[in-house]
């Protein structure tokens, strides 16, 4: 099966180079097959690894195990449907001049951030890794600026010097590990994931733990940890649609998968605890914040970003919580976030092709103006919220009931009280603009006819309304099993 690593990375660049040699129309075609097959082969390697078997590939470089896969599945979804979403969002720009031009150029992008994404969780060695989240900064900051206008420019530049700044602490972590490996390992070699926990019992304690706080800090500014989190609303809110999915969805979740490597090290070496209890820390803090910016966001694509910070620091916290069920219900939601805030996304990006606003406030009777993204919005806000039948649900109880089990009284309850404060918020947002009704004495003459724009992008949201509700019914073995593997090798990293 390590013909799948090279495909998996081969397809995304055979589709930026496809997209570079003829119109946009084939640009277009070529991105939604990539994303399409990106995604079978996401699921044929997760299927392959769900029982603890590890492939490798490229000499050793290449590396993925079930806690990978589990990430490749959350980037496997959004890639897939961020290419049909985008047929939609883009056709509706297509009578501008310059079009063409433009089009080709965010297809190429878009699959090059696939593939830079796709290829953090295949890295074997933590210096891959870095590199690796570093391309996705490249590459989303060019996405972020695409349309070019003043506030994205300004967005892109700030997420450039703050993302980078973190991963300048990220290198420095993986320098405090390489140095106290080289005591067991040598002077010069290779800091594969594996020989760090392999050794793990020549390591100095004090430097792993200095190491993995330095991970936190760092690559936990690309996942949006508070207070490192100041580029996210910006960013997140000025790209288009398909971007945000696949920032917050996707970027996010694999920037903490690099904090999870460390954690692995740091459990192998006896630090388990202290990597707990700093964890809960930061995820307590990202959900404080978050909970209280959702509430008086006038913006709904920022509401949507904190949000994310609020989902990160939930993740935060299921790891944190340490229980087999806590830490399974972390994992799963990695990919429960990706569909709900796929959903979420693009149904924004929707509203925003019928209504021309990014304002919560200009937004009203969404439900009866666009009879299927209005509702798709109301279900992608109530989903993000964690009500029943929904994915998010499922993967947040499990996180409660094992935070319960542990026991992390305290942590629990303040996740309790966070969320259900975000919740109040994004509904309460949500319903305004969905179910409330438009008063033409406050501006007459000047409502807008909103109306449903591709039936792409209404497809591209029912792919993710669909992963989203399934897994809030029900879960199936093969992933079952997969989380439970994945949730092992943390537990057990050796």
């Amino acid at each position: 099966m390590t013909w799948s690593l090279y495909a998996l990375l081969a397809v995304p660049l055979i589709a930026v180079l496809a997209t570079l040699l003829d119109g946009w129309r084939l640009a277009r075609a070529v991105t939604m097959l990539a994303g399409l097959i990106s995604l079978g082969l996401v699921i044929t390697i997760a299927i392959t690894v769900e029982h603890g078997r590890v492939l490798v590939g490229a000499g050793g470089w290449l590396r993925v195990d079930s806690l990978g896969a589990v990430f490749l599945l959350g980037t496997g979804l959004l890639y897939a449907v961020a290419g049909v979403f985008s047929v939609g969002y883009l056709a509706v720009d297509q009578a501008h001049a310059g079009f063409a031009p433009f089009a080709k150029r965010y297809y190429a992008l878009l699959n090059l951030f696939g593939w830079s994404m796709l290829l953090v969780p295949l890295a074997a060695d933590f210096g891959t890794l870095w590199v690796a989240v570093e391309l996705t900064t490249i590459v989303s900051a060019l996405l972020v600026a695409i349309d070019r206008t003043d506030a994205a420019l300004e967005a892109s530049w700030k997420y450039i010097l703050i993302a980078s700044s973190g991963l300048g602490i990220a290198l420095l972590s993986i320098i405090v590990l390489y140095a106290t490996g080289t005591h067991v390992l040598g002077a010069v070699y290779v800091p594969r994931f594996t020989r760090f926990l392999d050794h793990a019992g020549g390591l100095s304690h004090e430097a792993v733990a200095l190491a993995f706080v330095l991970s936190v800090v760092g690559f936990g500014t690309k996942a949006g940890f508070v207070p490192m989190h100041t580029w996210l609303p910006d960013a997140h809110s000025e790209a288009p649609a398909p971007v945000s999915a696949l920032l917050s969805g996707s970027l996010l979740a694999a920037a903490f998968y690099a904090i999870l490597r460390f954690f692995q090290v740091a459990v192998a070496t006896g630090q388990q605890s202290f990597a707990e209890h700093v964890l809960i820390v930061f995820g307590v803090i990202s959900l404080l914040v978050a909970s209280l910016s959702v509430i008086r966001q006038g913006n709904y694509k920022r509401l949507l970003a904190y949000s994310s910070v609020e989902h990160m620091g939930i993740i935060a916290l299921g790891i944190g919580f340490g229980a087999p069920l806590a830490v399974a219900g972390a994992l799963l939601h990695v990919i429960t976030h990706a569909s709900a805030k796929g959903l979420a996304f693009f149904s924004s990006g929707s509203l925003l092709r019928g209504y021309d606003t990014k304002q919560v406030d200009d937004i009203t009777d969404a439900g009866r103006a666009m009879p299927v993204t209005g509702p798709m919005f109301l279900a992608a806000a109530l989903a993000i919220s964690g009500l029943p039948l929904s994915g998010v649900f499922r993967s947040e109880l499990e996180i409660v009931v094992g935070g319960f089990a542990r026991p992390q009284y305290v942590g629990v309850a303040l996740l309790l009280v966070f969320v259900n404060l975000a919740f109040f918020g994004v509904i309460w947002h949500a319903g305004r603009m969905v179910l409330g009704q438009a008063d033409p004495t406050l501006t007459p003459g000047a409502t807008v006819v909103a109306r449903e724009r591709s039936g792409w992008m209404i497809a591209g949201m029912a792919g993710c309304l669909f992963v989203s509700i399934a897994l809030g019914v029900h879960l199936p073995g093969d992933l079952s099993t997969l989380l439970a593997s994945a949730g092992h090798r943390l537990a057990v990293p050796a």
